[in-house]
């Protein structure tokens, strides 16, 4: 048989239209796989990077709660802090009050004294340890209270002569 029997038989052309179908059908399945390789390795890739960026910004939000908590832990102590100073400066009696405790204190050392009648004696010695403080906190009696400070309400009034004498004393200097 020579070549033009062979190409003319029916079952030659049925074998090579099958083979040529066949030949499409594995050009394209091989392509198609090439070609879904390389979209497995873009997916892969990207994924990797998603994973990266994501590990990232784990750590970085991480690092933001831990130093908020550091900072809140920071603040509560503070906080609580000045909660405690707060009390503490609430409780300590003010300068008023201070200065009615003497004035009743010195009243209480003249009344000792005094104690005839005690709501007119008290009255007096009122009026006379309030006067002692103004006195006391304005002029000579201020500083001599800062100087030495056991010597300033000693429940005592200075006489005349005394008070010419401090007075002459602080007039020299």
């Amino acid at each position: 048989m020579d070549w033009k029997e062979i190409i003319a038989n029916q079952f030659v052309w049925g074998l090579a239209l099958g083979l040529l179908i066949a030949g499409f059908i594995l050009k394209n399945a091989i392509g198609s796989k090439m070609q879904l390789k390389r979209e497995i390795r873009r997916i892969e890739g990207e994924m990797r990077d998603m994973q990266s960026h994501l590990n990232t910004q784990m750590k970085i939000t991480a690092t933001g709660n831990e130093s908020l908590t550091k900072e809140v832990t920071t603040l509560k102590e503070q906080n609580e802090n000045l909660r405690v100073n707060l009390s503490a400066l609430q409780s300590k009696p003010e300068k008023n009050e201070q200065r009615q405790f003497r004035m009743q204190e010195m009243a209480i050392s003249t009344m000792r004294e005094q104690a005839p009648g005690f709501a007119g004696a008290w009255e007096k010695a009122m009026r006379q340890a309030e006067s002692e403080m103004d006195a006391a906190e304005s002029g000579f009696s201020k500083l001599v209270r800062k100087v030495v400070p056991g010597l300033s309400y000693s429940g005592t009034r200075p006489t005349a002569t005394e008070t010419q004498v401090i007075e002459s004393k602080s007039e020299d200097s």
